[in-house]
C-alpha cells in the first residue's frame, strides 16, 4: 500500500546562533591557551621525615581561585549543549568564588551574568563579581540560593548554570588539563612522584570527583582525602552512607561545606574524610602565612590541616611518601573574616592554639593537637 500522507519537517538550524556559539567557545579556549598552569609549591619540611608536602596554588588563575577551572568547564559545557545563548543571561547560585570566575567568562563572551549569593558573602568577593559587570542578588538564607537562582533564570529567559549539579560532569576527568592530570605531571620528577594522599575540600564536589576518578582511571594507588568544615552535610552523610542528611546551619568557611550533599559529590571515589574545626582551619592559614608569606582562604586551611595530619601519621609510622593539598583562593578575599580579630571574636573562634600547634609541628615534629 502506498502512503499518500504529507512529510512533516521541522528545521531549527540557526546559522547565526551556531556562528556565535563557535566564536564564544573559541574565546574561552583561547583564554585557556593564554594561561600558564598553576604552580606546585613544596612546603618546607625536614628532609629526614621522609614525607614531602606540596600545595597546588590555584590563586594564579586569571580570576584567582580553583573555581576558574570549573567556570571554564561549565561555560564550554553550556555552550556545547546549546544552553548559553547570545544576549540571554547566565545565572548562578554561588558562595562567591565560582561567581567571580563565571562573571569573567560571561564578560569574555559578551553575555549578561547574574549571581545569587548569601548576604554573608565576603565584601571583597562581591566587589570582584561586580568588577566584571555582573549583577549580584542576595538572600538571607543561604539554603535558598538554588531556588532563587533557578527562578531568576526562568524569569529572565536565561540559563541557570547550576554548578552544584554539573561540576562533576562538565570537567573531563580523564585528562584535558584537569587539575588531577596537572598534579601528576608536575609531580613526575619529585622523589615520591605518585602521592600517597591528595587532599581536597568539597563545595560542589566537582574537584574531589575529578581527582578520585582520575587516580582510578590511571591505575594509581593514591588515596583521596576530603576535608570538611563545621556545619557541612558532606562528612556526616558520607560517614553514614546517607545522602539525604542535611544541616541546619551554613558553613562559615566560604566556598566549601554545604547544608546538603550536592549532586556533584561522588562519595564512592573518596577514600577518607576528615572533619575539621573552623578554628583549626583558620589557625592553619595564619600559620601558613607566618611560615611561607602566603595568605590563603579558609578552604585552604581546612584542607591543609587534614594534610598535616596525614603527614604526621606517615612520619610517626615511618612511612615515606608525598601528600598534595590545594591553595584554593587568596586570603585577601577574607580580610573582613578569617583575618579580622573582630569577626573571629564575634564568631567565638580562638584560632591561636591551632596556629601554634601547626607551627610547633613544623618546627619540632611534635604533632600534638594535630592528631588529637
Amino acid at each position: 500500500m502506498t502512503s499518500t500522507g504529507t512529510t512533516h519537517d521541522i528545521n531549527r538550524y540557526d546559522a547565526a546562533a551556531r556562528r556565535w556559539a563557535a566564536e564564544a567557545i573559541r574565546k574561552v579556549q583561547a583564554d585557556q591557551q593564554r594561561s600558564a598552569d598553576t604552580h606546585l609549591l613544596k612546603m618546607p619540611l625536614p628532609d629526614d621525615w621522609g614525607v614531602d608536602l606540596y600545595l597546588k596554588d590555584e590563586t594564579t588563575h586569571p580570576t584567582g581561585s580553583l573555581k576558574h577551572r570549573l567556570a571554564r568547564s561549565l561555560f564550554l559545557y553550556g555552550l556545547a549543549n546549546g544552553w548559553i545563548r547570545e544576549d540571554a543571561p547566565v545565572v548562578e547560585a554561588s558562595s562567591g568564588s565560582t561567581a567571580i570566575s563565571e562573571a569573567y567568562f560571561a564578560r569574555l563572551i559578551g553575555v549578561p551574568f547574574i549571581t545569587v549569593v548569601a548576604a554573608s558573602t565576603s565584601s571583597e568577593k562581591v566587589r570582584l563579581i561586580r568588577s566584571y559587570g555582573a549583577e549580584v542578588r542576595f538572600v538571607d538564607d543561604a539554603s535558598t540560593v538554588y531556588a532563587v537562582a533557578a527562578r531568576t533564570a526562568a524569569e529572565t529567559g536565561g540559563h541557570y548554570m547550576d554548578q552544584f549539579t554539573y561540576a562533576e560532569r562538565a570537567t573531563d576527568w580523564r585528562g584535558n588539563n584537569n587539575i588531577a592530570e596537572s598534579i601528576f605531571r608536575q609531580m613526575s620528577m619529585e622523589r615520591f612522584p605518585d602521592p600517597r594522599w591528595i587532599v581536597a575540600t568539597a563545595g560542589t564536589g566537582g574537584t574531589s570527583s575529578t581527582l578520585g576518578r582520575y587516580v582510578r582511571y590511571t591505575g594509581r594507588m593514591t588515596g583521596l582525602c576530603v576535608a570538611d568544615p563545621e556545619n557541612s552535610a558532606f562528612f556526616p552523610a558520607w560517614s553514614a552512607g546517607d545522602r539525604s542528611l542535611v544541616t541546619d546551619t551554613p558553613s562559615r568557611i566560604e566556598g566549601i561545606g554545604r547544608q546538603r550533599v550536592e549532586p556533584s559529590f561522588t562519595g564512592p571515589v573518596v577514600d577518607r574524610m576528615t572533619s575539621v574545626l573552623d578554628a583549626a582551619a583558620i589557625g592553619t592559614v595564619h600559620a601558613l602565612e607566618q611560615v611561607t608569606g602566603i595568605r590563603a582562604g579558609g578552604s585552604t586551611g581546612t584542607g591543609l590541616w587534614a594534610a598535616l595530619r596525614l603527614v604526621a601519621e606517615m612520619k610517626d609510622a615511618g612511612e615515606q611518601g608525598s601528600v598534595v593539598s590545594l591553595i584554593c583562593d587568596s586570603g585577601e578575599r577574607y580580610l573582613d573574616k578569617y583575618y579580622s580579630d573582630a569577626w573571629l571574636a564575634e564568631q567565638g573562634i580562638d584560632a591561636a592554639p591551632y596556629r601554634d600547634g601547626v607551627l610547633n609541628f613544623l618546627e619540632s615534629g611534635d604533632a600534638g593537637m594535630l592528631t588529637d
